[in-house]
């Protein structure tokens, strides 16, 4: 007899879990009708979707292979994986850098294998799910601080100062749901006075801050001042990958010990040629600019007393307590054609759920009015 039509039964956890996020209204599903004028992509300058980025790359070699063959350690590595990452270390103004495929994947490969057992993570509360879970895979220890706050973290150096053989600190330099910044500054000179290690997540950060869009290490310029910086190319950049910045020895020790650097294919060459054009894009692109202004007009048509929190980045998010409340919301937005997000607990806290908005160089500011005429 055929079990061809025989029901694959699911554990109780699985169906409870699903059956419990679809009663809160936070059940997650995956769409593609989206609405027509965007207000959430992460693509701030417009590099991907304004069909930019497909034109630099066009300029460039076109006889590239299509896959990779395997990890960079057996088969995958190539002139152009290491000129490119020569290139990066030089425009990050650092020592060297080591590619990996994602954004996640080199937070993930960072985080669990440079802490050590009897070493101390501290980490901004805030931090994004890919450190929390790099950190989760480390043997250190780890405390988290209360948000951008600078008396926090060193309430915690100075209790653990002694304890530890080495401690890291663990921080955005843009937060990827509030889109504010992180005091960079002062945890620089929290690290210089207590010989800690600080490192920075610049994914929401390149493309708009610094020279040529180079991040807020660079703006501040704290670049030499820190650990590691990790650059994410699937924001601004328009593309995909990532890297991380530092020391000849931190890169040689993630391609021995970092675990999604060593057991992943390595990215097709087509994947780095688009992260080269657009690294040749931010030099002389004229979208910086018009984001820089979008990013200023909607901060003068918004007041203080609207619920938004205080953001200078893409990043902007006005909080409307509740779930459904938030739902209702952006389904209004949806209806009218613009492209917004809820956040929902528990992915931020309950009472802080809020709608998120990314602005774009490609935004015009009639539909920035649209938007604040619904939300605002």
């Amino acid at each position: 007899m055929s079990n061809h039509h025989k029901q694959i039964s699911s554990p109780s956890f699985l169906i409870n879990s699903l059956d419990k996020r679809r009663k809160d209204k936070t059940l997650r599903k995956l769409k593609i009708d989206y609405p027509s004028i965007d207000f959430s992509s992460n693509d701030y300058l417009g590099f991907s979707t304004q069909g930019i980025l497909y034109n630099e790359i066009n300029k460039l070699d076109s006889s590239i292979k299509i896959g990779s063959t395997g990890s960079r350690l057996i088969s995958g590595n190539s002139s152009v994986y290491q000129e490119l990452e020569q290139s990066i270390a030089l425009f990050h103004q650092a020592d060297s850098a080591l590619i990996f495929n994602s954004g996640y994947d080199a937070n993930l490969g960072l985080l669990s294998s440079v802490p050590q057992k009897g070493d101390l993570i501290l980490s901004d509360e805030l931090i994004h799910a890919s450190l929390i879970d790099g950190i989760r895979l480390s043997y250190a220890t780890h405390y988290k601080f209360q948000h951008n706050s600078i008396e926090a973290l060193e309430a915690l150096l100075v209790r653990h100062k002694e304890t530890f053989k080495e401690i890291y600190i663990v921080v955005e330099s843009v937060y990827s749901m509030d889109g504010d910044c992180a005091p960079l500054a002062a945890y620089v000179e929290l690290c210089q006075k207590y010989g800690t290690h600080l490192i920075v997540d610049e994914a929401h950060a390149i493309g708009l801050f610094g020279e040529h869009g180079k991040g807020l290490c660079n703006e501040l310029k704290i670049e030499k001042d820190c650990f590691a910086r990790i650059y994410t190319y699937g924001k601004a950049m328009g593309c995909h990958g990532a890297s991380v910045v530092g020391s000849i020895v931190l890169k040689d020790f993630l391609i021995n010990f970092s675990r999604s650097f060593i057991y992943t294919t390595a990215m097709p060459e087509h994947s780095l040629l688009a992260i080269k054009a657009a690294y040749q894009l931010l030099q002389n692109t004229p979208q910086i600019a018009e984001l820089k202004n979008n990013i200023r007009y909607f901060n003068s048509k918004i007041t203080a007393s609207s619920s938004f929190i205080e953001s200078a980045s893409s990043i902007h998010c006005k909080i409307v307590s509740g779930n459904q409340e938030v739902q209702m919301l952006e389904d209004t937005c949806w209806e009218n054609k613009l492209f917004v997000k809820s956040i929902k607990s528990p992915t931020v806290k309950a009472t802080q759920e809020r709608v998120r908005i990314c602005l774009h160089a490609f935004n015009t500011q009639q539909e920035i009015n649209l938007l604040l005429s619904f939300i605002g």
